[in-house]
């Protein structure tokens, strides 16, 4: 448990060149299914983090954190946390800029590799089960 905090407070500091825009995740084949903000506040409506939104919910169809779900199985073709998977969520800013693809898969080509999306994919099955404590370690 102290590597883990160790490694989420390291991380934080990093990431706030990151935090100074909003990015957001889009799944499905063509990547036209909205599944959230990925580094939005807690309370914000559209925010992976807000566990009571539609995005956070663990029981939403679009939601990452929905393990039954389209785009938080481990078996979906759509989910980041499928290594296999053929179409993983792509990460973008508010004017389309290309942050990468979501995935736990470490050797996708042109995948998202910054500490954020590495803390979530190393750690997606805890975070699921509380992802306010997690937003709380994170941010």
């Amino acid at each position: 448990m102290k590597r883990i905090l160790f490694f989420i407070v390291c991380c934080i500091f990093s990431m706030h060149c990151i935090f100074s825009q909003t990015l957001y995740i889009y799944g499905g084949e063509d990547h036209d299914v909205f599944l959230g903000k990925l580094n939005a506040s807690k309370y914000d409506s559209k925010s992976i983090w807000n566990e009571y939104g539609t995005y956070g919910s663990e029981y939403n169809t679009n939601s990452i954190w929905n393990e039954y779900g389209t785009y938080g199985s481990a078996y979906s073709s759509y989910s980041p946390f499928n290594s296999y998977a053929s179409y993983p969520p792509v990460i973008v800013d508010e004017e389309g800029n290309f942050y990468g693809y979501f995935t736990v898969n470490k050797y996708k080509s042109k995948r998202a590799n910054f500490d954020l999306v590495n803390i979530i994919c190393e750690y997606y099955e805890s975070i699921r089960e509380d992802v306010d404590e997690w937003y709380d370690k994170i941010f």
